[in-house]
């Protein structure tokens, strides 16, 4: 296997000559992955009780929020309009409904560098449902795995773990 030549924009990249239409096979493969795969982790995280949207936003203050239980609103707003077409005000539903009873997942309180800002909180019973929304996407995926060799494991976490890498180095 060669690589592509210092300077050409792609760093350990494959010549487009020694993988034809590797572009076309890779967008060939993503919907289903994303459709198939992707929502049935998201249907197994859900487990019947929020919306995506809702998943989204306790998933962003689990793996980007300080500590894992807390986060701006306004960095999940963020967040949440690079991947969904969803207004500040929808956020803010979807927000309060997590608040009330009976989900009381989270909390949200003044900013103390901005009254009119927001922090969002995971409550006890949000820390919980985490754990157990991540028990059932474990479960679902490990449903997955279990069907691949452990060396197939290694390369797929590689090649999520690349893609993420490269998509975040477009920012």
């Amino acid at each position: 296997m060669t690589t592509k030549k210092a300077g050409s924009g792609k760093p350990g990249g494959k010549a487009a000559s020694q993988i034809p239409q590797a572009a076309l096979r890779f967008l060939e493969y993503y919907y289903p992955i994303h459709y198939k795969a992707g929502i049935g982790v998201e249907d197994a995280l859900r487990a019947g009780q929020l919306s995506r949207h809702q998943v989204a936003m306790l998933w962003l203050i689990h793996s980007e929020g300080e500590g894992g239980r807390q986060m701006d609103r306004k960095a999940i707003e963020r967040s949440l309009e690079t991947w969904f077409e969803i207004s500040g005000a929808a956020i803010t539903k979807a927000l309060r409904a997590m608040a009330l009873p009976p989900l009381e997942l989270v909390r949200m309180v003044e900013n103390p560098k901005s009254g009119r800002e927001k922090i969002v909180i995971l409550t006890p019973k949000g820390e919980t449902h985490m754990k157990k929304m991540i028990a059932g996407g474990e479960a679902y995926v490990q449903r997955i795995i279990d069907h691949m060799t452990d060396e197939e494991v290694e390369q797929g976490l590689h090649f999520f773990k690349r893609v993420s890498e490269i998509v975040d180095s477009f920012r």
